[in-house]
C-alpha cells in the first residue's frame, strides 16, 4: 500500500513538472506566469532527485538554461538561475550535464555586465556555488574559464570595511552576494582538495588579512575564516604564504581581542573558535610555525577559551588541538602551557570526557610535553657532564640513584593509593593514568617555576613524571 501510495505521488509529480514545463514555453510574453512556475518547479524539485532527474529526462533543465540567457526579464532570469542551482544541488547527473565550459561562461558574461542587477549576480555565483560542489570537474571549469579570477575580484571589490551598516538594504544586497562568493570559493579549493585553485586563491589573502583587522562582526569573521580555513588546508606553500603576509600574527589578535569580548560576550566565545580552527589550519602541517604565536601568549588564551562553559564537545576538541600543534615542536609554547595550568585541564579532559576524539586530543598535547621533559632531562644530564669531574659525577650518580628509589617507593605508595580509590569509585585505566601524571605534573611545575635552582632535583622530578609509563609494566 505504500509502494503504491509513493508510485502514486510520483506520477503526479512528473505530470505536475510536464504541465509546468508546458507553461514556461508557451508563457514568454508574461514573465510573472513564468516566474510562478519556476518558484513551483524547484519547490517540486527541492531535495527530491527523482523529480530533479525526470526534469532533466524530459528536456527542462535544458530549457531552464537557455530561459536564463535569453529572457530579458531581470526576475524571470534571476528566477530561473535560482532553478537551475536548486535541480544541480539535488541531483548528481543534472550537476554534470550542466557542468560544461559553456555555462561557466554565460555567467561569467552576467557578472560582468555592470547592468546586471546584485540579485541576479548573486543567483549566477549560486550556480557557480553547486557546480562546483564537490565536484573536481567543475573546480576545473572555473579555473580554465577564468571564473574564479572573476569570484576573487568580487571578493575585493563587494564590500569595503566602510560599508558595513548592514541594516541599510543596498548594503545587505551587496554583503549577501559577498558572502555567496566566499561560500563558493570555499568551494573551489575544498572537497575535493583543489592545489591549483588553493594557489590562485592565495592572491587575496592580503585583503583577507584587512578585513580581519578592521573588523570583527561575525558576518565577515566567519565567512574569511571558512575561506582561509580551507584554501590554506593541507597546503604548506599557501600556509607559508598566509603567515608571510602576517596572516597568522592577525588570527592571534583577533582571538586575543575576541577573548577580552567573551567575558560579557558569548557569541564572542563562540566566533574565537572558528578564528582558533582557522589559525589551527594555517599551522597544522607545520608546527614549527607556531613559534611565532609565543609573543602574542596564543597557548594561555586558548587555554582560557577551553574553560568557557559554554563550548561544546567539537569546540574544545578544536581548541586542544591547537593547543597540540602550537606545542608540538615550541618550546617557548610548552612552558606556557605548563605555567597556565594547561596539563592539570588536559587531564581533567581526560578524566571526565567519554569522547574518544576529544581524549586522543588532549592525550595529543600531554605527549608534546613528555617530549619536552625527555629533552629537558638530556639537556640536565648534558650539563652535568660537562661540568663536573669524574670524581664529582660519580658522587652525584650515587646521591641520584638513592634519589630515584625514593621516587620508586613514593611512586609506588602513589599508585597503590590511586587503585584503591579506582576501586571504590568503580573506575578503570585512565584514572589510574591521569592521577599519577596529576601528582608529578604538580611536582614539575613546582620545579620549574618556584625557584629550584639544581639540575638533579629537576632530573629527577622529570624522572617522576616519566614513570607513569612504566608502572604499568
Amino acid at each position: 500500500m505504500e509502494n503504491q501510495n509513493v508510485q502514486t505521488t510520483l506520477c503526479d509529480i512528473k505530470t505536475d513538472l510536464n504541465l509546468l514545463l508546458e507553461c514556461l514555453k508557451y508563457q514568454m510574453d508574461c514573465p510573472l506566469s513564468q516566474k510562478e512556475a519556476l518558484i513551483t518547479i524547484y519547490s517540486i524539485c527541492q531535495q527530491n532527485s527523482e523529480a530533479s532527474e525526470y526534469f532533466r529526462e524530459i528536456g527542462g533543465l535544458r530549457f531552464i538554461n537557455d530561459l536564463a540567457k535569453s529572457s530579458v526579464h531581470c526576475i524571470v532570469k534571476e528566477a530561473a538561475l535560482f532553478t537551475l542551482g536548486i535541480i544541480i544541488e539535488s541531483n548528481v547527473y543534472c550537476q554534470q550535464s550542466l557542468c560544461t565550459s559553456a555555462l561557466f561562461e554565460d555567467l561569467i558574461l552576467v557578472l560582468i555586465n555592470k547592468d546586471s542587477a546584485v540579485t541576479l549576480k548573486r543567483m549566477s555565483v549560486y550556480v557557480i556555488l553547486v557546480l562546483v560542489s564537490n565536484n573536481k570537474y567543475g573546480q576545473t571549469y572555473v579555473r580554465e574559464t577564468g571564473c574564479i579570477g572573476l569570484l576573487l575580484q568580487l571578493f575585493r571589490t563587494t564590500l569595503s570595511t566602510s560599508e558595513m551598516n548592514l541594516s541599510d538594504e543596498n548594503t545587505y544586497q551587496s554583503y549577501q552576494l559577498w558572502s555567496s562568493v566566499c561560500s563558493t570559493l570555499c568551494a573551489c579549493v575544498n572537497n575535493p582538495q583543489n592545489e591549483d585553485n588553493q594557489s590562485i586563491c592565495c592572491a587575496v589573502f592580503p585583503y583577507a588579512k584587512e578585513w580581519l583587522e578592521s573588523c570583527t562582526e561575525p558576518e565577515i569573521v566567519r565567512p574569511i575564516c571558512s575561506f582561509v580555513g580551507l584554501t590554506v588546508a593541507n597546503n604548506s606553500t599557501v600556509q607559508k604564504y598566509f603567515v608571510s603576509v602576517g596572516g597568522l600574527d592577525t588570527l592571534a589578535k583577533v582571538i586575543n581581542k575576541l577573548m577580552h569580548d567573551s567575558c560579557i560576550s558569548q557569541s564572542s566565545a563562540k566566533l574565537a573558535v572558528v578564528v582558533t580552527k582557522t589559525l589551527d589550519a594555517c599551522i597544522a602541517n607545520d608546527s614549527a610555525m607556531g613559534g611565532a604565536l609565543v609573543k602574542y601568549h596564543t597557548v594561555s588564551e586558548l587555554l582560557n577559551l577551553l574553560s568557557n562553559d559554554t563550548l561544546d564537545t567539537g569546540e574544545k576538541m578544536s581548541i586542544i588541538l591547537t593547543i597540540g600543534h602550537c606545542t608540538e615542536v615550541c618550546e617557548e609554547n610548552q612552558y606556557e602551557l605548563l605555567k597556565n595550568n594547561g596539563l592539570p585541564l588536559m587531564i581533567q579532559v581526560l578524566t571526565e570526557s567519554q569522547d574518544e576524539e576529544l581524549n586522543k586530543a588532549a592525550t595529543f598535547v600531554l605527549q608534546n610535553c613528555k617530549q619536552m621533559t625527555e629533552q629537558l632531562s638530556l639537556k640536565i644530564n648534558e650539563s652535568s657532564l660537562n661540568e663536573k669531574n669524574a670524581d664529582k659525577l660519580e658522587a652525584d650518580l650515587q646521591i641520584r640513584e638513592r634519589s630515584l628509589q625514593d621516587y620508586w617507593k613514593k611512586a609506588r605508595e602513589i599508585l597503590h593509593r590511586i587503585k584503591l580509590i579506582d576501586k571504590e569509585h568503580d573506575e578503570v585505566g585512565m584514572f589510574t593514568k591521569a592521577g599519577l601524571l596529576m601528582i608529578c605534573i604538580e611536582s614539575l611545575l613546582q620545579a620549574m617555576f618556584c625557584g629550584l635552582e639544581h639540575s638533579d632535583e629537576k632530573a629527577s622530578i622529570v624522572f617522576c613524571l616519566q614513570i607513569h609509563t612504566d608502572l604499568e609494566d
